[in-house]
């Protein structure tokens, strides 16, 4: 499904020729393998916080969109936190890859083809929507983030989590990722879409979201892992509640 005006034809060909790999914490998405950690605990610690809840299973009885899920490393563990989660993605083959793992896994998921679009025109509504390393890659980002600010209940969080339109991220994330470290295929991203906060903050807000956190993620070379940061230069996550 490709026919949200947000929707780049080119990006979701692109992910979807690596599919097969999501799972790989060797392959093409190792980066992300890495990255999970740090995110999934921001947004447990946040959402537990934002709910009241805690536990091993906090979640249970609220709902989760992954939107952009690709092969759902996101939705897996959200789910085990007890989450309702549907994980949605414009690529047949992410959903495809996504739905095998997770039946093999034993989790139980709602994978769709599905855009941010048509979600809301169905009147769908979560308590939380993720929005992880997406927005880089969409055509009409206002568009895009209005269509997803409906997606969110009265009283819920949406997370975006992106890259920073920045001298620095050009260098690191862009040509050090890409073309020296090869820690992701060239091509990967295009820095022209990267999203500074300022924008982002503006644009969430103009889609009726009030903001309530932005918080930096650094790559740390001495131990060779991610973590939260107070450097929103090239990394960043930004919390927006209704």
């Amino acid at each position: 499904m490709t026919d949200a005006p947000s929707i780049d034809p080119a990006e979701v060909a692109k992910f979807s020729a690596m599919a097969a790999e999501w799972w790989d914490p060797a392959g093409k998405f190792a980066p992300l393998h890495k990255f999970n950690p740090v995110r999934l605990g921001f947004i447990r610690d946040t959402a537990c916080g934002r709910f009241g809840r805690q536990g091993l299973k906090p979640f249970q009885g609220l709902s989760l969109l992954d939107i952009g899920c690709g092969g759902g490393l996101l939705s897996e563990p959200m789910a085990r936190l007890g989450f309702e989660v549907l994980g949605a993605d414009a690529s047949e083959k992410n959903v495809m890859t996504a739905a095998a793992h997770a039946a093999t896994s034993g989790v139980e998921i709602d994978y769709r083809v599905a855009t941010a679009e048509s979600l809301a025109e169905e009147g769908c509504a979560f308590d939380i929507v993720l929005n992880m390393e997406v927005i880089e890659h969409v055509a009409d980002l206002p568009g895009y983030l209005g269509a997803c600010a409906a997606l969110v209940k009265p009283g819920g969080l949406m997370f975006v989590a992106t890259l920073n339109k920045t001298l620095k991220s050009l260098a690191l994330a862009k040509v050090a990722a890409e073309y020296v470290l090869r820690w992701l295929p060239p091509g990967t991203h295009d820095w022209s879409r990267f999203v500074e906060p300022a924008r982002l903050h503006a644009m969430l807000e103009e889609a009726g979201l009030k903001v309530l956190t932005t918080q930096g993620v650094a790559f740390d070379p001495l131990v060779w892992n991610w973590r939260l940061s107070g450097d929103t230069d090239v990394n960043y996550m930004m919390v927006a509640g209704k």
